[in-house]
């Protein structure tokens, strides 16, 4: 039995760019993606925080150190500046490759400057 797992996650990431008439996709800060293991042109799915938008599209390379998250083309019209967007990266697994997996979490200051990295999530209580 094969499984989708996250692999890994760009936690409140800020739009700094829409770019309505590039080509497409969303540029990325490259640094973020490295530590993030982000392939370019990986699919990456996007959670909009701001508006509540989920959206699929793919991961290009933005300026090293610069902080940049452009949503670009169709999907521009998906979200601002100022926005807080969760982007995601799936994996498929092995079952007997799960126990061993942890995803790369990566969480994000205003600035798209990394504050800490995980490998877990905490168990979400009442």
């Amino acid at each position: 039995m094969y499984l989708t797992l996250l692999k890994s996650k760009l936690h409140r990431a800020c739009v700094t760019h829409i770019e309505l008439e590039y080509e497409g996709s969303c540029a990325i800060d490259s640094v973020l993606l490295s530590t993030a293991g982000i392939q370019e042109y990986e699919q990456i799915h996007i959670y909009n925080l701001t508006n509540g938008v989920r959206f699929v599209t793919y991961a290009i390379r933005a300026e090293d150190n610069s902080g940049i998250i452009s949503v670009n083309g169709a999907a521009a019209h998906k979200a601002c500046p100022g926005d807080r967007l969760i982007i995601c990266t799936y994996a498929v697994f092995e079952r007997s490759e799960m126990d061993s997996f942890k995803p790369l979490l990566i969480y994000l200051d205003d600035r798209n400057f990394i504050t800490h990295t995980g490998n877990a999530i905490p168990v979400q209580v009442a």
